[in-house]
Formats: C-alpha cells, sequence, structure tokens
C-alpha cells in the first residue's frame, strides 16, 4: 500500500485528486502517487547535490498537465527551502495552467510558476531562466519528450530526469518506409507488422534519445520506473551532465543506428546544438 509521506500536504493531494475528500485513495490514485514517489526516489539525489553545491535550484517540468509532479516535488522538497530556487511548469493547455497558478498561490508556493508554452517555443523563450538544473518530463506524449531533451540542452541542466511516452512519429515513418527497407535490409523484418512497428518505434526512440544525451556529454541510466503492473510506459532515463564524459562514440553510434534502421530524414531531430557533427560522427 502507498503511504502518505510524513509532513506531506493532505489537503494538497485532495485538490491534485489523488485523495478523494474524505481522504481515500483509489486504485487510479494509488497508481499515480507510487509512480511520482518512485520518481522522486530518484530525484532527490540530485536536488540534494545541487542545494549543497548552490543554495538555490531551478527545476523545470516540461509537459507538466495538471503538475502532479511539480507539486509534489515543491511539497515534500522545495517548501523548505529558502532563497529563490523555483519550480517551473511548461504546459499549452491554458485552463491548467491557470488552476495551477491559483493551487500554487492557494498554498503559499511562491517559487512556483507556469508558463503557458508549447515546449518547443519554451526553447527559445526568454521569459525562462538561461540555465537551469533539472529538466524532468513525465510521460510527456509523442515528440514532446524530445523537445524537452531540446529545452534541456539549450538550457545546459545539469540532471535530465525524463519517463518518455510512444514516440508514433518514428512508427509511423517506418510503417510508412517499410516496404523498401524490407527488401534491403532484413533486420525490417523487426517492423514489417504495424504492432511491431509501434512498439519497436517506441524502443529506437528511446535508444536514440539515450544516445543522443551522451553524444553531448552527459551520462545516461535507464532503469524501471515502477512495476509493469502500474504502468506499460515503464521506462525512466536519467542523465547527468559531465565534462569529461566521451562524446565522439555515440554520435558515431547514433548516425549508425538512424542509417541502419532507414531513419536518416529524422536526423535532425537527433544531432542538435553542440553535440559532435555528423562529418565528425561519420
Amino acid at each position: 500500500m502507498t503511504e502518505i509521506r510524513p509532513g506531506q500536504s493532505i489537503e494538497l493531494l485532495k485538490e491534485l485528486h489523488i485523495l478523494t475528500r474524505d481522504g481515500r485513495m483509489n486504485q487510479d490514485s494509488r497508481r499515480k502517487l507510487k509512480q511520482v514517489y518512485h520518481l522522486y526516489q530518484f530525484i532527490e539525489p540530485l536536488l540534494n547535490r545541487i542545494q549543497q553545491q548552490d543554495g538555490r535550484i531551478r527545476l523545470v517540468d516540461c509537459g507538466a498537465g495538471k503538475s502532479y509532479l511539480g507539486f509534489i516535488l515543491y511539497d515534500l522538497y522545495f517548501k523548505s527551502l529558502t532563497g529563490d530556487s523555483q519550480v517551473i511548469g511548461i504546459e499549452t493547455r491554458e485552463a491548467l495552467v491557470e488552476k495551477s497558478r491559483q493551487l500554487a498561490q492557494r498554498f503559499g508556493f511562491s517559487g512556483m510558476t507556469f508558463a503557458k508554452l508549447p515546449v518547443d517555443a519554451a526553447i527559445s523563450s526568454p521569459d525562462l531562466p538561461q540555465s537551469v538544473d533539472i529538466v524532468t518530463a513525465l510521460h510527456a506524449c509523442d515528440t514532446a519528450t524530445d523537445d524537452a531533451i531540446r529545452f534541456a540542452l539549450a538550457r545546459k541542466a545539469r540532471h535530465i530526469v525524463l519517463a518518455p511516452c510512444c514516440q508514433a512519429e518514428v512508427a509511423a515513418f517506418l510503417r510508412k518506409h517499410g516496404p523498401r527497407r524490407e527488401s534491403a535490409v532484413p533486420l525490417a523484418e523487426i517492423w514489417r507488422h504495424p504492432l511491431h512497428a509501434r512498439e519497436f518505434g517506441s524502443h529506437v526512440t528511446n535508444v536514440l534519445r539515450c544516445l543522443q544525451l551522451e553524444a553531448h556529454g552527459y551520462q545516461v541510466t535507464v532503469t524501471e520506473l515502477v512495476g509493469w503492473e502500474h504502468s506499460m510506459k515503464n521506462e525512466l532515463i536519467i542523465a547527468s551532465y559531465n565534462a569529461d564524459a566521451p562524446r565522439r562514440l555515440a554520435a558515431e553510434r547514433l548516425n549508425c543506428m538512424l542509417e541502419t534502421v532507414g531513419l536518416e530524414a529524422l536526423r535532425s531531430r537527433f544531432f542538435t546544438g553542440e553535440s559532435p557533427s555528423l562529418r565528425t560522427a561519420s
């Protein structure tokens, strides 16, 4: 059974509809809370490290939705901090942004702010900090996870924590170009059937994301978010920047993967910013 953490606001959990009005949890809310708590176990050491080094933390949650993650992080960790630490939620839906702003004000979470923007527009927004410490994205659908990665790279995030959602773009590309690839590459049997294309497309997308992060100098860990009985979208990618990390080999492997699977047309999505160039990687 999922237990509420000591000191956590019961009223906040009710407002987030994780608890019912009488303070109980149903199966769906218990699943959501378990996911966020498990994610918190991975994020808390990163927060501690930054807080000890700088005394201030800037965390950006991309595709925040109802901001379950942001509010629980703030309630469990940020509300006890002094100084100007921030949790910034990025979300496109105006109603959700406005409700989150009202909720933050009601609970006195002065360090929480919300930007009504698509994540790809946030990459160049002058209204967001030029450098951030942690970027999170919890099940940001389709290419929103890739936009979160691009945002993190552009803002030089120290740590990136992703629970990626599917990427329909890759699966659709594989289905569209499957027959041509089948005749040339026996490996294409992996995605010849639509169901296989969807599953393989999701998997290969996350492999490419990891290589992209490594090509930018991040050390990457991939693990489970929660047990499969709670969510089929179960992958958790944690990346921490290391200036001394090797980059060229990851760039070479990324380029090779794109060519092998026939995704050359998507190269610009995964080769961005200051990672080793394609010329270097080839």
